[in-house]
């Protein structure tokens, strides 16, 4: 893990195509920017850990076609 101190305004450039950006520092919480190509997916961790859950969910549950049982 690459660890830099940046402060208000302050960027890092990522791939030469992805900028982060302080937009602000208010006690514990930093506010950050992020400008990625619409093709770069920019989720929060627990957002992404949430979506990998459901996707695994479904992809775990047989459909009905391929369990043989049929609904009556």
């Amino acid at each position: 893990m690459l660890v830099l101190s940046r402060k208000r305004n302050e960027s890092v450039i990522i791939n030469d195509n992805i900028v982060v950006t302080v937009i602000d520092v208010r006690g514990d919480k930093v506010r950050i920017g992020i400008e990625a190509p619409r093709d770069v997916s920019v989720h929060r961790q627990e957002v992404l850990e949430a979506i990998l859950s459901e996707k695994l969910k479904f992809s775990d549950k047989p459909s009905e076609e391929s369990s043989g049982s049929v609904a009556i």
